[in-house]
């Protein structure tokens, strides 16, 4: 029972961490002493997509998944944000195309990894 407890308080701190590095990663940055130029920022939000990731699997792991199911989907959900959050940068023009590269690796690593779900061999 403790451990439920702990997963769930640190899996919202792990989300208000996420949020807080994809919303406003400039003071973030600052605290650093860093200046908020592009590329800090778009370091800054796909750390904040990891750290959405990462609650994904603390939640899972209160379910009664099996372990390996839980980490498949949970490296899947951190794929999947680092994708989203390079989708959103490319298209807000914070980067260049070179991400597109990053993007179809995470997205295949995604669809990959969540097949073996779903395909019994």
């Amino acid at each position: 029972m403790y451990y439920k407890y702990v997963v769930i308080i640190l899996a919202i701190a792990v989300v208000g961490l996420g949020c807080r590095f994809i919303f406003s990663s400039d003071s973030i940055l600052k605290e650093w002493g860093l200046g908020p130029i592009d590329s800090t920022r778009v370091l800054s939000r796909r750390l904040g997509a990891i750290y959405f990731g990462l609650s994904v699997l603390l939640f899972l792991s209160l379910t009664s998944l099996s372990k390996a199911q839980t980490i498949t989907m949970g490296v899947s959900a951190i794929s999947g944000f680092l994708a989203i959050s390079g989708i959103l940068a490319l298209y807000a023009g914070r980067v260049d195309t070179g991400i597109i590269r990053s993007i179809v690796a995470e997205i295949a690593l995604c669809l990959v990894l969540l097949s073996t779900l779903f395909i019994k061999m």
